[in-house]
């Protein structure tokens, strides 16, 4: 098994483990939801609380296995299935530092969700954009337009450009966590206008090359 899924598993393991363990512990409705200023807008039975995110982990993990088996460009993820599975630890992790934050607020901790999470979604984009640069053509994994999944060469032209965007934009929501007030919108216009320009990208190298022919 690769380092890379023992670790993921192990993590999955543990979150489920910390359900059970701090199940006594809890209330019967725990905080699960919180609005763009921290405050608790949503709640959860301690069963589904303490139990959905483990659960996602779980689901989510054995979807990223399947999908370079049924993608009918497998060949092309093989070349840079060692990012890819790098980024299925990553996002394990995310997921399991979200589980941490939820049952650290509930026993009492004087969490603030808002400035705790922004670092962990900026470095996840961050890993984002260095799996978009080493990702070739396939249909489950990248920038999937029309035009990128045409031809190779739209493709790595807009991940290549995706590769920066998404890095700059978890490099702006690192940092907006200095600006707690307006983090939430930081991140939101810089994910936005990088998934936006990319996208517009790809129309626009697809339709140089179509007028080449």
């Amino acid at each position: 098994m690769k380092i890379q899924y023992a670790l993921s598993l192990i993590l999955i393991a543990i979150a489920v483990a910390a359900g059970f363990y701090f199940y006594p512990q809890m209330p019967g409705q725990m905080a699960s939801h919180w609005d763009i200023n921290g405050n608790v807008n949503g709640y959860m039975s301690r069963a589904w609380a303490l139990f959905l995110v483990p659960g996602l982990m779980i689901v989510l993990f054995g979807l990223f296995l399947l999908l370079p088996l049924i993608d009918p460009l497998k060949e092309n993820i093989k070349k840079f299935r060692s990012t890819y599975d790098w980024f299925i630890l990553v996002f394990t992790l995310f997921f399991f530092y979200v589980h941490g934050l939820t049952l650290a607020y509930n026993l009492g901790y004087a969490v603030d969700m808002g400035t705790s999470l922004m670092p962990a979604m900026g470095l996840l984009f961050i890993f984002l954009g260095f799996l978009l640069k080493n990702a070739k053509r396939n249909y489950f994994i990248g920038i999937r337009t029309p035009w990128t999944l045409s031809s190779d060469i739209v493709w790595d032209k807009t991940h290549q450009l995706g590769s920066k965007l998404f890095i700059i934009a978890g490099i702006i929501t690192v940092l907006a966590v200095f600006l707690p007030s307006s983090a939430f919108y930081i991140l939101f216009v810089a994910i936005i206008a990088a998934s936006l320009v990319t996208v517009g990208y790809s129309y626009l190298v697809f339709s140089r090359l179509e007028k080449k022919k």
